[in-house]
């Protein structure tokens, strides 16, 4: 719990930083625009310098299996090269006293249709069960609540080829080959056909496409601007495990799709919706799964429970207690209009309903780790009261329906929010 304050602690100095707002100036707007550009940077992450743009996601993490995890990253500016583009990380856990990096190289080869070819290996832990879109925009947050209580990691050593193209100003896509080594770090095996696999192999091949109907673009200085952030938008992504090739243990697919819509009402009062889908077939290990982002630790009672709410995760499922072959989840939010008590004081409500539906395959086949089916339907309701203080605010919910538990506090999650942006 103490190395929970301390990130909490952290956190409220980058958010008190972060919300100081600038001075008024006499600046030109040559000055003005500088200082807009090196915001925009900081809220993605990246600290810029002439010729190398610092990563800020690599100074200072915290995880189970790591405990504080630090180090350094960046990547070169268009100073540097507007063709070209380096990047490297290294980080040090210090429980597991391992080294972690990457190193990578990209080419432009295509201006107008902003086509790169990206080369990369890389050393590092991925969460078991978690699955991201190539697609998705760089995320960026001061402060990662679910990261926290993560214990659940494989170490992967992946070397991987990617194209990424817009087809449109509306449609972008990427396409990756990459060969990985995967050991998971947990007590695991996968059994099959009477053939036992501590660790394994991987090539894979997965194409993504995002598609954003809605949204308005425009061509400036020869590159695609947003001037109008349009829903709903659609994600699709495709992967396929080439057994064999390049020693590649298993064969497998995965097929998984995504949708976010906004809808807005007047005062500035907004819903918003996000549906996930996803199925894998074939031989597939549990590190390939999917988790519903679980983010509640399995303590006894509800203030040894108590951490820091995520942003779009399941507060009362616990980790690791479901994996799925086959998973879908909807999430609703409403934000109501904020509370105008004071003109620094302005608390927001937010209402929150998540529902998630998975099936698992050969569950018999994952050996040496326990977890249920998600087959009955899993629902959780509550609230947020955000903006209480320096970016923190108080979040409730509730477990409820087929995976109700016995005691009643043990469906219940009661934890701090965290919302600042630059």
């Amino acid at each position: 719990m103490y190395k929970q304050c301390v990130f909490i602690f952290f956190a409220f100095i980058l958010a008190g930083q972060a919300q100081k707002p600038l001075k008024e100036s006499n600046h030109t707007k040559q000055d003005t625009a500088k200082k807009t550009a090196f915001l925009n940077k900081l809220g993605n992450g990246f600290f810029p310098t002439k010729y190398i743009n610092i990563d800020l996601k690599y100074l200072l993490k915290y995880n189970q299996y790591e405990g504080f995890r630090t180090g350094l990253g960046g990547e070169t500016s268009k100073q540097f090269s507007e063709k070209m583009k380096l990047n490297a990380y290294s980080v040090y856990g210090f429980i597991d006293k391992q080294i972690k990096y990457g190193i990578g190289v990209g080419f432009r080869v295509a201006k107008k249709t902003n086509t790169w070819i990206n080369l990369s290996h890389k050393n590092d832990l991925q969460e078991t069960g978690s699955s991201t879109f190539l697609t998705d925009k760089r995320f960026f947050s001061f402060f990662e609540p679910r990261l926290l209580n993560i214990n659940l990691f494989h170490q992967h050593i992946t070397n991987k080829i990617s194209l990424s193209h817009n087809l449109s100003s509306h449609i972008l896509s990427e396409t990756e080959f990459s060969v990985s080594n995967i050991m998971p770090t947990y007590n695991y095996t996968f059994n099959l056909k009477d053939k036992i696999y501590d660790a394994f192999e991987v090539t894979m091949i997965k194409t993504s496409v995002q598609w954003n109907p809605f949204s308005h673009f425009e061509m400036k200085d020869g590159k695609v601007n947003m001037i109008k952030d349009g829903y709903p938008k659609f994600t699709f992504q495709f992967s396929k495990s080439l057994k064999g090739l390049l020693k590649s243990s298993f064969n497998f697919s995965k097929i998984d799709f995504r949708t976010n819509h906004k809808i807005n009402y007047k005062n500035k009062a907004f819903s918003f919706l996000t549906l996930t889908a996803g199925l894998a077939n074939g031989d597939i290990p549990l590190t390939h799964l999917y988790h519903a982002y679980p983010n509640n630790i399995d303590k006894q009672t509800i203030g040894k429970r108590f951490s820091v709410a995520g942003i779009n995760s399941f507060e009362t499922m616990f980790f690791n207690e479901f994996f799925s072959n086959k998973l879908i989840t909807f999430q609703f939010k409403h934000y109501f209009s904020s509370f105008k008590i004071s003109k620094k004081f302005k608390p927001q409500l937010v209402l929150i309903t998540r529902y998630a539906y998975g099936e698992t395959n050969n569950a018999t086949r994952h050996q040496g780790i326990s977890f249920s089916e998600l087959n009955k339907g899993y629902t959780e309701s509550g609230i947020e009261i955000n903006k209480l203080f320096f970016g923190f605010g108080l979040s409730f919910s509730y477990r409820y329906g087929a995976y109700h538990l016995p005691r009643f506090d043990d469906n219940i999650a009661l934890k701090f929010t965290f919302n600042v942006t630059l």
